[in-house]
């Protein structure tokens, strides 16, 4: 294959809601390069990059692609993205090796809540972006209300390149940067190139201007230039609508079909001339500092953008080469690890296909198979280089669920495939809880979990099942509680004995210390659950000697471990050990720390004990005319409103919302804003639970 330098080298983020036509749009362009002699459909389960069985099963994008293409000299890395927001870990791992994005709208739908949703995330990164309104020969398709859908989106920055028209039957587009009418026959494919006909010249001109105007504005050369001569050649246009791109603050607007091969080849000239490539972004930071210059001849750093495990093949690894050049059979260094990695294979892959190549340079694409030491989000380095790529920051998730095996045996294969999935996919979190003793996954929606539970059956022949999660309540006290315990046990030879009095009292961060107590000693415990035991040593005059003093406080953290109300971790308390009793024979550690263990209990069932639950900040994204419908269930689930921001059509609710309220949120958000809402959420504080709720929880 040939081998390409990083200015002719693009990588084009494919986005959009779900059925707007971007696996069809990439299907069409391979075939168009010549790279695919057929092309596939979604409907036929046969296109390159919807490959694997659960697409097939769903019809829909379920993974990240990565495909390439060859258009005249330039080589465009295309990576096909999942249209549902469930899965915005596929995007967002995209985004970090994406130099531009094209966002594919639904002619016959405009702007819709997927990509609504999915822009408000992609417009973060500020990546180059270029909009295209596909299915544009449809009978229901109306690109000018899609236009105005974009431009109600992204504001008065969306520019016409090109714009539908149907003369004497045949689909055809106008292209205002071209200034020509390009005339498709009934199969599509190569368009008859003609002139723009003398009842749209009007138009055309009008867009044509706009267009020139857009693109001066985004270089003061060109604006003296556009200044001088009332216009601007098609080279000049090009040059400012990139530097536009390169800003985010010019968004070029193409029209395609692409199931009838309408357009294709003319959106990839434009990706080839003007889209930028990885060479013309601002130079990364690196996370020592470093300015990381996209360039051939700069030592050698590749960024793990992705991981997948293959039946077939083991784990593949995709990258992007962030600087110098990489050769088959290299040794690279992990920056996280410090492990040599031998890169005995690079391919370049489209979909399941994989094409060898002996080396790939600065700004391209590609993926290994079988590292050893190496996964998502790490850097590959030449050893000594010091560069280490900033790691992608994935969405918190959304849902939790408890999750098993229906078979206990499965239990092991269970978390080993379980550890597989989230190595693929980062927003899918695992974590056994010791102290609700699940097995707890965290993923972005009721779909994502779907085909978690799908790969699990069907890759890992495991059968799952899937609970609410219990909750992690905590335990304290709010007044003083003083008590007094003897353990006194005598069955032949040595007994026991120990006697403890104890006082204990809420604890909260700059408190005075106890008065009343000659304070011999003072232990401050940062509790692994949170909050802190305090541990005062009040003995006087020896009544209990300092060597079972570490037994008594063990006593003590032992019942803290599995609270007296509902065995939930207990925090925030101090104790004073002020007097006792001790036997020259009988007394030994174990009797002290049964003691203590008994007198503190009884002193928290005294101290006013109080459950405390988990709440979590809460920012709900919605539309302004559904917010009412938002707030009213916000408040029925115990939430308090912090406040309200606006962002465009969208408000911003801010809420603070107890755990245990938040089962099952993503699926009722979705059904009040038919999909339009999002949120994101993550853990507060720990607060008191209501009294009802307490009593209910008691006597569970």
């Amino acid at each position: 294959m040939k081998i390409y330098d990083d200015k002719h080298i693009k990588n084009v983020a494919f986005v959009g809601a779900n059925k707007s036509g971007k696996t069809t749009l990439a299907e069409t362009m391979l075939f168009e390069a010549g790279l695919v002699n057929r092309r596939g459909s979604v409907e036929n389960k046969n296109t390159v990059s919807d490959y694997h069985e659960i697409e097939h099963e769903r019809e829909t994008s379920i993974f990240a692609t990565p495909l390439h293409t060859e258009w005249r000299n330039y080589k465009i890395n295309i990576i096909d993205t999942p249209g549902l927001d469930d899965f915005i870990g596929e995007i967002a791992s995209t985004m970090r090796v994406a130099d531009s994005v094209v966002t594919v709208i639904n002619a016959q739908q405009g702007v819709e809540v997927g990509t609504e949703i999915i822009w408000n995330y992609v417009d973060r990164f500020s990546l180059p972006t270029l909009f295209v309104i596909n299915q544009i020969d449809s009978p229901n398709a109306d690109f000018d209300e899609s236009f105005k859908s974009i431009v109600d989106l992204v504001g008065n920055n969306a520019v016409k390149i090109q714009y539908p028209l149907v003369v004497d039957g045949a689909q055809c587009i106008i292209d205002v940067l071209k200034m020509k009418m390009y005339k498709f026959g009934p199969e599509g494919g190569k368009p008859e190139k003609l002139e723009i006909p003398a009842d749209q010249i009007d138009i055309a001109n009008e867009f044509h201007n706009e267009l020139v105007e857009k693109a001066a504005e985004n270089d003061e050369d060109l604006m003296e230039l556009y200044f001088d001569k009332g216009t601007l050649n098609e080279d000049e246009m090009r040059e400012g609508i990139k530097k536009g791109m390169l800003n985010h603050e010019l968004f070029p607007v193409f029209c395609v079909s692409a199931l009838n091969d309408m357009g294709s080849g003319r959106l990839m000239g434009f990706i080839d001339n003007v889209a930028p490539s990885a060479a013309d972004l601002k130079p990364e930071q690196t996370v020592e500092g470093k300015t990381l210059e996209c360039k051939a001849n700069e030592p050698t750093s590749l960024f793990i953008f992705k991981t997948l495990y293959e039946p077939n093949l083991g784990q593949v690894s995709f990258f992007k080469v962030k600087s110098g050049e990489i050769k088959q059979n290299d040794k690279l260094e992990n920056s996280r690890n410090e492990e040599i990695e031998i890169l005995n294979q690079l391919y370049i892959m489209d979909g399941k296909n994989r094409e060898p190549v002996e080396k790939l340079t600065a700004g391209d694409i590609g993926a290994t198979l079988k590292l050893k030491y190496t996964e998502t989000n790490d850097t590959l380095r030449t050893k000594g280089s010091n560069i280490t790529i900033k790691p992608i920051k994935f969405p918190e998730p959304r849902i939790s669920k408890a999750v098993s095996a229906a078979d206990k045996n499965d239990e092991e294969k269970l978390s080993d495939a379980l550890k597989k999935i989230h190595q693929q996919d980062p927003t899918v979190i695992i974590k056994y809880s010791k102290e609700l003793k699940q097995l707890i996954l965290s993923c972005q929606g009721e779909l994502h979990l779907a085909t978690i539970d799908w790969t699990l059956q069907n890759i890992y022949g495991i059968k799952a099942e899937f609970e609410q999660p219990k909750i992690a309540y905590r335990e304290t006290i709010q007044r003083s509680a003083t008590t007094s315990y003897k353990h006194k046990k005598q069955s032949g030879g040595s007994g026991q004995f120990g006697e403890v009095h104890i006082k204990i009292e809420p604890y909260y961060e700059g408190m005075p210390e106890p008065e009343g107590f000659n304070i011999r000693g003072k232990e401050e415990i940062d509790l692994d659950w949170g909050g802190k035991l305090v541990f005062y040593n009040c003995i006087v005059g020896g009544v209990i000697d300092a060597r079972y003093l570490p037994s008594v406080l063990k006593g003590v953290l032992e019942v803290m471990e599995e609270g007296p109300l509902t065995k939930s971790y207990a925090r925030d308390i101090r104790v004073m050990l002020f007097d006792g009793k001790m036997h020259a024979v009988d007394s030994n550690d174990i009797s002290f720390k049964i003691a203590a263990a008994h007198a503190f209990k009884d002193a928290f069932l005294n101290a006013k004990p109080k459950l405390l639950e988990p709440v979590h900040e809460l920012n709900v994204k919605v539309p302004e005319e559904l917010m009412g419908n938002v707030m009213t269930d916000l408040q029925s689930r115990r939430s308090i409103i912090l406040g309200m921001d606006s962002d465009g059509k969208y408000q911003t609710i801010k809420a603070k919302t107890p755990l245990a309220e938040m089962y099952k949120y993503s699926t009722t958000l979705r059904s009040i804003t038919q999909g339009r809402g999002s949120f994101t959420t993550k853990f507060s504080n720990f607060e008191l639970v209501p009294n009802n709720v307490q009593e209910e929880l008691v006597k569970k």
